[in-house]
């Protein structure tokens, strides 16, 4: 079965699934290009999501081509947990000037979402977009104060944990 197979038939709950199939794919030569197209793919945006994001968290830095593709096709994304896994990738992904504004408006629609995880890490994207494009810094700032008054614990925890980076 090629990786889209086992994605696809994934049951999008075990855990110990997933990580067999990053660990019997991660170190393909074109694992992460695979995974960035599989990402739009409404059968295995949750999977390859997640894959994309451990393979990130284990050191493994994409071209910025890449990244332009993943942050142009943002709004392709359906799935929350999709949705979750490329906003706590971002950290880990450059943003330059041609992608910028796709990325904002990506955070600015999750910042709204139902989900309180998709909106804590929409925080922390816009963070990271303001640090590395000081035109967002105020707007990220206001964003922080209304959801310290009006967010979810969980939301809030996340808004200090940056602010202890030293936001």
């Amino acid at each position: 079965m090629d990786i889209e197979q086992e994605i696809a038939s994934w049951n999008g709950k075990s855990a110990d699934d997933i990580k067999a199939i990053y660990d019997a794919h991660h170190a393909e030569s074109n694992f992460s290009d695979k995974i960035i197209a599989l990402s739009f793919s409404e059968a295995c945006e949750k999977g390859a999501t997640w894959l994309l994001k451990a393979w990130l968290e284990a050191g493994n830095k994409l071209e910025n081509s890449q990244i332009a593709k993943i942050y142009g096709s943002l709004e392709q994304l359906e799935h929350w947990e999709a949705k979750l896994h490329v906003l706590q990738s971002i950290p880990f992904m450059s943003i330059a000037d041609a992608e910028s504004s796709n990325v904002y408006k990506f955070l600015r629609l999750t910042l709204t979402d139902q989900n309180k995880f998709v909106r804590a890490w929409s925080y922390n994207g816009f963070y990271e977009l303001s640090r590395q494009h000081s035109k967002y810094i105020d707007e990220t700032k206001q964003y922080f104060e209304m959801a310290m008054r009006d967010e979810a614990p969980s939301v809030k925890a996340r808004i200090r944990n940056i602010m202890k980076k030293g936001f």
